[in-house]
């Protein structure tokens, strides 16, 4: 893996790692690019994510909170 300098900030990740970083698995992110749910990048044989399609995926998901009683 490339080691970035600390003032650069990534904008892609693997798919390996949008499933360490969001309990989704891999191949549910390989599945939501190749039907276009998420945008994608393909560099030889590895697949890309933007890390806002990871923010976005998830603020979709967020339900909101409950006050209870």
């Amino acid at each position: 893996m490339l080691k970035f300098a600390p003032d650069v900030e990534r904008q892609f990740v693997s798919v390996a790692e949008a499933e360490a970083l969001t309990g989704i698995s891999r191949w549910t992110w390989r599945v939501y690019a190749y039907k276009g749910r998420v945008a994608s990048v393909k560099v030889g044989r590895r697949l890309l994510l933007p890390l806002s399609e990871l923010h976005r995926i998830l603020a979709e998901g967020t339900r909101p909170r409950v006050e209870t009683q």
